[in-house]
C-alpha cells in the first residue's frame, strides 16, 4: 500500500524535467528544465533556449536543464489538429504536370538572303598561303572517248554497266551528294538514309533518277557544282557537330590557301569555297543550314588541317542535322509499269495457286 508521501508526490510537466515533487516543498529553484523547445535538424537534436545539441538521442534526453523555477503540474497545451472535412474524402484530386515554356519560333529568313563573310578570328601559325599552280598545268589525256561494254557510270552510287545502245536509255540512280562520315555513321549529304555499315551504305541505291555518265565531266567539282576544267576533282571531307547553343561545321582540307578560302554565311545558309594550292582547285560546299543561326555571333576559323566554322544557334534546341533535307524525287511516268503486262503477270500468278493447298 502506498504511503500518504507517496500519495503527495506530483509529476512535474516542465520540459526535461519530469521528477515527482511534493507541493509542500516546491521552492523557486526547485525545478530544472527548458524553456524552449526541442529542435531535430540535419540530425542533430537539441533545445532552442540553450546552445546544447547532440546527434544521439539518448544523450539528448540527459541533456540538463538551462533554467531554474517551480515544478508544474499543468500539462502544457497539445498542438491543434487540423480540422479535417469529411464531405471532400472522395475528391479526386488531379494533378498537372508543369508545362514548358514555349517560345514561338523565329521566321525563317528566305534561303537567298544576303551572305556575309566571316573573317578568321583564328589562323595556324604553320598556315602559311604557297604558290598557286596553274590551272593550265598539262594532264594526262583520256586515251579514247569510245564507249565499251563493261564501263561502269561514273554517276555515284550507281553501279550500271553500260551493255549496249539500250543503256542509254535506262534510268540512272545516283546520289547527286557528297558522303557524310558523322559520329559513326554514314550517309549521303542528298538523303537522310543513314547507316553504320560502311557495307550497306556502299549498297545504298541513290536517291535521284537522270541519265548514265560513262565519261568524266571536265566541268564537275568537288560537290558537282563547276570545277576547273581539267577533268580531276577535287574532294574534301567535311563533318559537323553540335552543342546547346552552337553549330561546329569542319571542311578538312590540307595544303589549302588560306588567302583565298572564304567562308560565307546568311541566317540559314553557309557557303565555304576552299582553294587547293597544290591543284589549284576549288571545293565549294552550299548547306542549307536546318536551323536558324545569328551570323553576328558566329566565327569561322583556319586550323592547319581544317577550316572550322562555328555557328550560333538563333533558338535552343537539337537539330536533327546539319542540313535541310532535300524534297523526295517524284518517279517520272516512264516508271509505271504498263496495264497489258500487270495483268500478264497476275494471270501467271493466279495459274500457279492450287487451291487443294489452303
Amino acid at each position: 500500500m502506498p504511503t500518504d508521501n507517496e500519495k503527495r508526490l506530483l509529476h512535474c510537466y516542465n520540459l526535461g524535467c519530469g521528477q515527482k515533487y511534493d507541493p509542500e516543498e516546491n521552492k523557486e529553484d526547485s525545478c530544472v528544465h527548458h524553456p524552449g523547445a526541442p529542435f531535430f535538424h540535419d540530425a542533430y537534436k537539441g533545445w532552442s533556449c540553450c546552445k546544447k545539441k547532440c546527434t544521439d538521442f539518448t544523450e539528448f534526453l540527459n541533456i540538463k536543464g538551462c533554467h531554474t523555477s517551480f515544478h508544474s503540474n499543468v500539462k502544457p497545451p497539445e498542438p491543434e489538429k487540423p480540422v479535417v472535412d469529411k464531405s471532400k474524402a472522395d475528391e479526386v484530386i488531379e494533378y498537372k504536370a508543369p508545362q514548358p515554356l514555349m517560345r514561338p519560333s523565329l521566321k525563317r529568313p528566305p534561303l537567298d538572303a544576303p551572305l556575309v563573310e566571316l573573317k578568321p578570328d583564328v589562323i595556324a601559325p604553320s598556315l602559311k598561303p604557297t604558290e598557286v599552280v596553274s590551272a593550265a598545268s598539262p594532264q594526262k589525256a583520256v586515251a579514247n572517248n569510245e564507249l565499251k561494254i563493261g564501263m561502269l557510270c561514273k554517276n555515284r552510287g550507281c553501279k550500271k554497266a553500260y551493255e549496249g545502245e539500250n543503256s542509254n536509255y535506262e534510268d540512272c540512280m545516283y546520289h547527286p551528294g557528297v558522303p557524310v562520315f558523322h559520329e559513326g555513321l554514314k550517309f549521303w549529304s542528298c538523303c537522310t538514309r543513314r547507316t553504320s555499315d560502311f557495307n550497306a551504305f556502299l549498297e545504298q541505291l541513290g536517291c535521284n533518277i537522270g541519265k548514265h555518265k560513262w565519261f568524266e565531266d571536265k566541268n564537275d567539282g568537288a560537290d558537282g557544282n563547276e570545277g576547273n576544267g581539267d577533268g580531276s576533282k577535287l574532294r574534301y571531307r567535311y563533318d559537323w557537330h553540335q552543342t546547346g547553343t552552337h553549330v561546329v561545321v569542319a571542311v578538312y582540307a590540307k595544303n589549302y590557301d588560306p588567302e583565298r578560302t572564304t567562308v560565307n554565311l546568311n541566317p540559314v545558309r553557309l557557303v565555304i569555297s576552299v582553294l587547293d594550292s597544290a591543284t589549284a582547285k576549288t571545293f565549294d560546299l552550299d548547306i542549307p543550314l536546318r536551323g536558324v543561326v545569328d551570323v553576328d555571333s558566329s566565327s569561322s576559323s583556319f586550323l592547319a588541317t581544317k577550316i572550322e566554322v562555328k555557328l550560333r544557334k538563333a533558338e535552343p534546341g537539337s537539330w536533327a542535322d546539319v542540313a535541310l533535307p532535300r524534297k523526295p524525287v517524284e518517279k517520272k511516268p516512264s516508271e509505271v509499269q504498263p496495264e497489258n503486262e500487270s495483268m500478264e503477270e497476275l494471270a501467271d500468278d493466279v495459274e500457279c495457286v492450287d487451291l487443294e493447298d489452303l
